[in-house]
C-alpha cells in the first residue's frame, strides 16, 4: 500500500503540461470513457494481451492475438460496438492449448451526460454476449455485460474516470465489477494512468486488481499504448500493447 501511495504522489509531482487528443479510446485500462465517437466516424481499437492467473492451484495463460473493439458513431450520442477476439488458452489441466475464436460481443454506448460548461460526463454502455465462439472457449450460453462510465476534469492535466457494472453470462447471480481511473498529462502526445479495479463475483467473492500504463499520440487520430496489471489478493499479471485509430 505505501509503494501504491507513493506511486500516485510521484505521478502528480510530474504533471507538468496539459494534454491536447482528439482520440478518445476505451483502451488500454479497465475504465470505458464516458463519451462516445463522432457521428459517422469508426474506430478500430485492437491489442495483444498476455494474461497469468492461478485459481484453485490450477495455473492458465490467456493470450489475446488480438483482441479488437469496433466503434461506429450512429448519431452524436449513440455508437455500435462489436467485440471480437482471436484467443489462445491453456491450463495445467489441458494436455493441448485450445486456440480459437471467443464469443462476439454486441452493444451501444449511449451518451447522457456531455455540456461545454460542466466537467461531468456520463455514459451507459450494454453488450450482448452470442455463443458464436469456438467450441472450446465459448460460454454457450446468452449473456450481457452492462456498465455506467462517468468522468471529471479536475484540471487542464488531470481527469478520473469510473465505471460501476453488472455482467451475467447465463448461469448464477452474475458478477458485479467496479474500476477508478485517474489520468496524467505529461506532455501533448504522452499520458499515464493508474487504476484500481475488481470483481465481486456472484455478489460473493471479491477479487481486488490494480493496472498502470501510459498512451502514445502518434497523430491526431491515431494512438499507441501500453499496460501491465496485477491482482491484489489473487494470482494473476498481464501485459498488453494495442494500437487505436479514428477514420472519419
Amino acid at each position: 500500500m505505501k509503494n501504491i501511495i507513493f506511486t500516485i504522489v510521484a505521478f502528480f509531482v510530474f504533471v507538468l503540461f496539459s494534454f491536447s487528443q482528439t482520440i478518445v479510446t476505451d483502451r488500454p485500462d479497465q475504465t470505458e470513457s464516458s463519451s462516445t465517437i463522432e457521428k459517422k466516424s469508426f474506430q478500430i481499437e485492437t491489442a495483444l494481451l498476455i494474461n497469468f492467473s492461478e485459481e484453485n492451484n490450477i495455473s492458465s495463460q490467456q493470450i489475446f492475438l488480438p483482441t479488437t473493439l469496433f466503434r461506429y458513431g450512429l448519431t452524436k450520442f449513440i455508437e455500435l460496438r462489436v467485440l471480437s477476439q482471436l484467443e489462445s488458452l491453456k491450463n495445467d489441466l489441458a494436455s493441448k492449448t485450445n486456440f480459437g475464436v471467443s464469443d462476439l460481443e454486441f452493444g451501444s454506448k449511449l451518451q447522457l451526460l456531455k455540456k461545454e460548461n460542466i466537467n461531468t460526463e456520463i455514459a451507459f454502455l450494454s453488450h450482448l454476449v452470442i455463443p458464436t465462439g469456438s467450441t472450446t472457449l465459448t460460454v454457450n450460453k446468452w449473456g450481457t455485460k452492462n456498465k455506467l462510465a462517468i468522468s471529471h476534469s479536475l484540471f487542464s492535466s488531470i481527469n478520473i474516470g469510473y465505471n460501476i457494472g453488472y455482467n451475467y453470462l447465463g448461469e448464477g447471480n452474475g458478477d458485479f465489477n467496479y474500476s477508478f481511473a485517474i489520468g496524467f498529462s505529461i506532455t501533448e502526445k504522452l499520458g499515464i494512468y493508474i487504476e484500481p479495479f475488481g470483481d465481486i463475483l456472484e455478489f460473493n467473492k471479491h477479487k481486488s486488481s490494480f493496472d498502470s500504463g501510459f498512451t502514445y499520440l502518434i497523430k491526431d487520430n491515431s494512438q499507441l499504448d501500453f499496460s501491465f496489471g496485477t491482482g491484489l489478493n489473487h494470482t494473476m499479471n498481464y501485459l498488453s500493447i494495442g494500437y487505436s485509430i479514428n477514420i472519419h
